[in-house]
């Protein structure tokens, strides 16, 4: 069972001696593995995203900057690959706790977060 989020970054490198790069900036891609349903930690996606974009995308930005430690110039939301048997703990995890997404069904808690995002792999 695995998962994780998958996000475009844009960095830039900023050296510190007499040296130069280029290009200074890119984008790469970051990952940040899911916790298991029902860990601490495994709402990620209902504290960050919303409707398959990141809520709140300077604070993201910032959080990037200090896990890379360079400059980020911007972070997307990309996707979130997954298994069947972590998506299938995953939606009975939301399931068994409806009410802490304000939501009816499972299928619109997902809709509601990820949008049409999820990759099951």
């Amino acid at each position: 069972m695995w998962a994780r989020y998958a996000f475009a970054v844009t960095v830039r490198l900023d050296p510190t001696r007499d040296v130069s790069v280029e290009p200074n900036t890119f984008e790469t891609r970051m990952y940040r593995e899911a916790e298991d349903p029902g860990d601490p930690g495994w709402r990620f996606f209902r504290d960050n995203l919303w409707r398959g974009d990141l809520a709140d995308a300077d604070h993201f930005r910032t959080l990037t900057e200090e896990a890379l430690g360079v400059t980020v110039l911007s972070v997307e939301y990309r996707a979130f690959e997954t298994d069947e048997s972590y998506r299938d703990a995953l939606r009975a995890a939301i399931a068994d706790d409806l009410a802490a997404f304000n939501a009816d069904t499972v299928d619109a808690v997902l809709n509601k977060y990820f949008g049409s995002s999820i990759e099951v792999r």
